[in-house]
């Protein structure tokens, strides 16, 4: 089995250089560097990953820990994770919280206990002080989808209050009066945040909240379906929903639809998130985009900017929504 000293040996560089460019030294030129490299490839030398990690305190990977592991939503954060460690040289370990306080404590204390050199969190259940104390020990932190002002710095976060508001100002620009809205599970931040612009909206056009026409839903097509249902049984009228995401607007969308209705003429309808499938529906979903695959890639970054003290990375903490407009939103029904 080859040694280090052999590949050293073969390049013709010291065990100093061979070091350097296994673990990716940007004082190395890339003429050495290719040197060292074709030398461990004519040898089929693998670095011992254990040794390399006792001698620079590093493991070279990376804790994340996400919601949940389907649904359209997290892969593209994910990809942009591991895309963007990967091209550092570090890898992922991924687990999953399912947005349980006592399984988000398990999956922190696993990546911690698997040697993890930082943690990227998307975490909705453990509260703020957990997290503060979390920030205070050994292994660093950052939080994608979620701002706390003590440790602002670690945050990647989307301004969900903004989102909420332009996504419901833009069917009160429409004209409609009497809106529904169908809302994320409460005890989550963005679900808060997205509801809470979308009063602001209302109070703005001088049109009351009408708790008639809310209905707390659970982000999922399932929730948006039956949300639509009880709304439809409630003796209150309304020409527009407003749903906190896509995935609910489309399973909403499908309860209209089997019942006969004409969706927008009948009915309008706002997402939020943005993700594929709704652009490609009859008719096509006008939402917010929430570039959560930007905000995960910018985790990454972070980590590799300041705990790999990669020079290179730009990182941007805060993302600002936008409207996508189509075609699912449009003026009401003239009576």
């Amino acid at each position: 089995m080859a040694t280090i000293y052999d590949v050293s040996v073969l390049a013709g560089v010291s065990l100093a250089t061979v070091s350097r460019v296994m673990n990716n030294n940007t004082k190395v030129s890339e003429k050495t560097r290719q040197k060292v490299m074709s030398a461990m490839e004519q040898l089929g030398y693998r670095p011992n990953t254990i040794a390399q990690s006792l001698a620079s305190s590093r493991s070279n990977s990376v804790g994340v820990l996400v919601s949940q592991l389907d649904g359209p939503f997290y892969g593209p954060m994910m990809t942009e994770i591991e895309t963007a460690l990967r091209a550092g040289n570090k890898h992922v370990i991924i687990a999953a919280g399912h947005s349980d306080e006592s399984q988000e404590r398990d999956g922190v204390e696993f990546l911690i206990s698997r040697g993890c050199d930082a943690l990227i969190l998307d975490v909705e259940a453990v509260d703020d002080d957990y997290l503060i104390k979390l920030h205070q020990g050994s292994t660093p932190i950052v939080l994608i989808n979620r701002y706390i002002d003590e440790i602002s710095e670690r945050c990647v976060y989307l301004d969900n209050e903004l989102g909420g508001y332009l996504a419901t100002k833009h069917v009160l620009q429409h004209g409609h009066k009497h809106l529904a809205y169908i809302s994320g599970p409460l005890f989550k931040l963005d679900s808060q945040d997205r509801l809470t612009g979308h009063k602001r909206a209302l109070a703005e056009f001088d049109v009351e909240f009408d708790q008639q026409l809310f209905y707390e839903g659970n982000y999922k097509e399932q929730g948006g379906s039956e949300a639509m249902d009880a709304l439809l049984k409630v003796n209150n009228p309304f020409t527009a929903v407003v749903c906190a995401n896509d995935q609910m607007a489309s399973g909403a969308i499908a309860v209209c639809l089997e019942k006969g209705m004409s969706i927008p003429e009948e009915l309008s309808f706002v997402g939020y998130d943005n993700i594929p499938f709704p652009q490609y529906i009859s008719p096509k979903l006008t939402t917010v985009n929430n570039p959560i695959h930007e905000m995960g890639k910018m985790a990454a970054l972070w980590v590799l900017k300041h705990i790999y003290n990669d020079p290179k990375p730009l990182v941007e903490n805060t993302f600002s929504p936008a409207l996508i407009v189509r075609d699912s939103a449009t003026k009401p029904m003239s009576k």
